[in-house]
């Protein structure tokens, strides 16, 4: 999605892919979205090349594997990671040190359904940056922002990033565990009172961190989300692929436990996935 939209606001693109896959991409992107439906045409490397900025977007698991595609990383020059959780901030800015890698989320709902064709289904897409990229990146969220996307620089690192996981943390972990989209969750009592306690616990934790972050704020979030709507987690599952269980629920589990905090509900969440994914991703209904 990014590539596209990137693309399409008249960026120069260059898609980094596994080597082994380059030859079968196309290329033009296809896209299909809320904003509209277009092609565009792209790159398509199996390394990374020079770049004035390189966007993040693989899932947690698949990071340390996809660095090993940068020749050199002097030659990038910012760092812009959408990867889910909060972790991978330490292993980048390790590797790119601080200054370069300016921390970012994204939100909405988006799959790739084939080799070079991405469908974004949600009505939104929202795109948060911390204020360190305005000065690099403006430009860029200025036509983003004409395509449809909502983009807001955020001064405080740590409520941007928890500010995410307060709400993807338990949409993911409940739409997964209970394989039931956001609204089947929301609308019967027992899911909903699950998922209702794992934003309670979840902000507790990112406020623990720093954050300023509001369950008050997040649950009305989640019960106007569109009913239909499924975690990327939920879809990973499904299809036997490995999901972002550590990165996203692993990440306020450990949150929690350095300041002391107990989170049943998310850890009754975790483990209800954990079962799934060991009977095939089949669910055994939303019975707690």
């Amino acid at each position: 999605m990014m590539g596209a939209c990137l693309a399409r606001a008249g960026e120069e693109v260059t898609l980094v892919v596994r080597p082994e896959t380059v030859a079968i991409h196309p290329p033009q992107l296809q896209f299909e979205s809320p904003f509209g439906s277009w092609a565009v045409n792209v790159n398509w490397a199996g390394r990374v090349p020079p770049t004035d900025v390189l966007w993040i977007t693989l899932k947690a698991a698949q990071l340390q594997a996809a660095l090993s595609s940068l020749a050199d990383a002097k030659g990038i020059g910012a760092v812009v990671p959408l990867l889910n959780g909060i972790d991978h901030l330490g292993v980048l800015r390790s590797r790119f040190g601080a200054e370069r890698v300016i921390p970012a989320t994204i939100a909405g709902e988006m799959e790739r359904v084939s080799v070079g064709h991405v469908v974004h289904r949600s009505p939104f897409a929202v795109l948060n940056i911390s204020a360190r990229g305005r000065g690099l990146l403006q430009g860029v969220s200025d036509q983003l922002r004409k395509i449809g996307f909502t983009c807001n620089f955020i001064d405080d690192e740590t409520t941007l990033m928890w500010s995410k996981l307060v709400f993807l943390g338990p949409f993911a972990l409940a739409t997964t565990a209970f394989d039931e989209s956001i609204g089947d969750v929301v609308a019967n009592q027992e899911t909903w009172r699950q998922l209702e306690q794992c934003v309670r616990e979840t902000c507790a934790a990112g406020l623990a961190e720093g954050a300023k972050v509001d369950a008050e704020g997040v649950l009305p979030l989640i019960r106007k989300a569109p009913a239909a709507m499924r975690s990327s987690m939920q879809k990973d599952v499904d299809h036997g692929r490995l999901p972002e269980l550590d990165a996203i629920g692993g990440a306020i589990v450990r949150a929690a436990a350095r300041h002391g905090l107990r989170v049943p509900a998310t850890e009754e969440l975790m483990a209800r996935i954990r079962r799934r994914i060991a009977a095939g991703g089949h669910s055994g209904g939303s019975g707690l």
